[in-house]
């Protein structure tokens, strides 16, 4: 078997797969089926300051190769995870990746503060969100704010911090090196593309919030196409995700530059994929014979 084993940041990963934040949830439900220790690490449910219940259903939306959500970072904020979820998670032999989020600059740097004296492995700031001060932009559709943010973020915490990028970006490397330069020890992309549907019988579009973020297969090429991009334009790691349904799908997210693969909408139609995402990495890679997963980072040969 070939050696899977990365290094993120100082950090030890046994294997590169990673489920995504806000589809694994803290992993209670999925250690009913596989041991938790088999995967590389768990990105957590975005986690805010305060409880946060959500956007109102519906929230979901079914589409071509994919979904629309906008379940709105429902969760039980910063203390509770610390408190409840964390101690189960820190006891489960894999990286934790704690997502946090905010509405402004200051509750990203106070939930990073809180998580600074824990035994959390990385954080992964989530600038997808509406930035309440600048009139509901997100953090990461501008440099300047993408900037700020993760330059407080970095004053408030020595744990490895991985800034999560938007693909709703006119150019996402330029994002990714305003983020390294304010001290991003490492990026993760894409998040959800922005995405709409409407119910024509109604009228009405199928979503309450009226948008969401697409995932799943559709926005494979998306994601391979900026991790290269990013990759080639920034100097720290790069963890991809965007579409991934199978081990040949990280092979290719690798070849483009990412480090570790995150998977996401994938384990909503088979709650196995990342354990057969791992088997079939080590199947092609043995295919290949290829002794270590970290020779194909990076190496796509373009045109």
């Amino acid at each position: 078997m070939a050696d899977l084993s990365v290094k993120i940041c100082g950090i030890d990963f046994k294997n590169p797969i990673i489920p995504a934040s806000g589809v694994f949830g803290y992993g209670h439900e999925y250690e009913e089926l596989f041991p938790l220790e088999k995967l590389g690490g768990i990105a957590t449910k975005g986690t805010t300051l305060h409880r946060r219940t959500g956007n109102i259903a519906p929230r979901i939306a079914e589409t071509p190769s994919g979904m629309l959500n906008s379940v709105g970072l429902q969760n039980p904020g910063i203390d509770h995870f610390i408190d409840k979820e964390l101690p189960y998670l820190l006891g489960k032999n894999l990286v934790i990746l704690a997502n946090i989020a905010g509405s402004t600059t200051e509750e990203c740097v106070q939930v990073a503060e809180k998580l600074e004296n824990t035994d959390v492995h990385m954080i992964e700031l989530n600038i997808s969100c509406p930035n309440v001060k600048h009139g509901g932009a997100a953090f990461g559709t501008s440099c300047d704010l993408a900037a700020e943010v993760t330059k407080q973020v970095r004053k408030a915490t020595s744990k490895p911090l991985i800034v999560k990028l938007s693909p709703n970006v006119t150019s996402i490397a330029e994002i990714a090196k305003a983020v390294e330069s304010e001290g991003a020890d490492a990026v993760s992309l894409i998040n959800t593309l922005l995405g709409m549907r409407i119910n024509i019988n109604t009228g009405r579009p199928i979503l309450h919030n009226n948008v969401g973020g697409l995932s799943g297969p559709a926005v494979f090429p998306v994601a391979v196409r900026m991790v290269w991009q990013v990759a080639n334009a920034v100097n720290i790691p790069v963890i991809g995700m965007g579409g991934v349904s199978s081990g040949k799908d990280a092979i290719e997210l690798m070849m483009a530059g990412a480090s570790a693969v995150q998977v996401g909408a994938a384990i909503f139609t088979d709650p196995y994929a990342p354990i057969k995402i791992i088997d079939e990495m080590n199947e092609f890679l043995d295919s290949k014979n290829i002794s270590s997963v970290r020779d194909i980072i990076g190496s796509v040969k373009p045109w």
